[in-house]
């Protein structure tokens, strides 16, 4: 299961790279056959490095190691957001006014994942913590959760079988034991929470 869990990490990784490299290396491509002005070109460039750079460190922190006494500042996790969000779909509200336990954080990741995969159109997600209650909510115009990928976080006998765009869901039952909590679900027409 472990590597079948790690090839699934590495080809998410790289599904989820190729479209940012692949503007940067468009935007170089373009340089090199423009004479004049290349503003444009460097705005591409610049925004596909900053989308590729903040992907690599969201990923860092949802799908990398965490121990119990490790914490991320509100400043990391806010740059790694905005940068997540960046000419996207989503709209991401971090309202914790204090550093986080990585594997809080590592685990909220997870979660905007199963909440993106669950908003094909787009959609906002927050994020609130109230002493060590955390809550999530996302909701968007269209909201389409696989009652299966669900239902197989608090599964242990679950047969889903995850593809590399679902591997957040295969990681939350382990991000949850290793933070040691508890995730309650309500999936509503319009709207899906989760609490830990």
């Amino acid at each position: 299961m472990q590597n079948e869990l790690a090839a699934l990490v590495g080809s998410r990784i790289c599904h989820d790279l190729i479209s940012p490299v692949g503007a940067i290396s468009n935007g170089v491509e373009l340089l090199s056959l423009t004479d004049g002005d290349t503003t444009a070109e460097m705005k591409l460039i610049s925004e596909s490095v900053e989308s590729a750079s903040a992907r690599i460190r969201f990923f860092r922190i949802a799908f990398g190691a965490a121990s119990p006494d490790q914490y991320i500042g509100r400043s990391e996790i806010l740059g790694v957001l905005s940068g997540a969000a960046l000419g996207g779909r989503f709209s991401y509200l971090w309202q914790i006014a204090d550093d986080q336990r990585r594997l809080d954080v590592r685990l909220a990741l997870l979660l905007m994942q199963c909440f993106e995969s669950a908003l094909p159109l787009g959609g906002d997600i927050t994020v609130e913590a109230h002493g060590n209650a955390w809550r999530m909510n996302a909701s968007g115009s269209r909201i389409a959760a696989d009652p299966m990928l669900w239902d197989a976080i608090s599964d242990p006998d679950s047969t889903v079988k995850h593809t590399p765009a679902q591997v957040h869901f295969a990681l939350i039952p382990s991000a949850l034991a290793d933070a040691e909590r508890d995730l309650a679900i309500d999936i509503q027409s319009d709207r899906i929470t989760a609490k830990f």
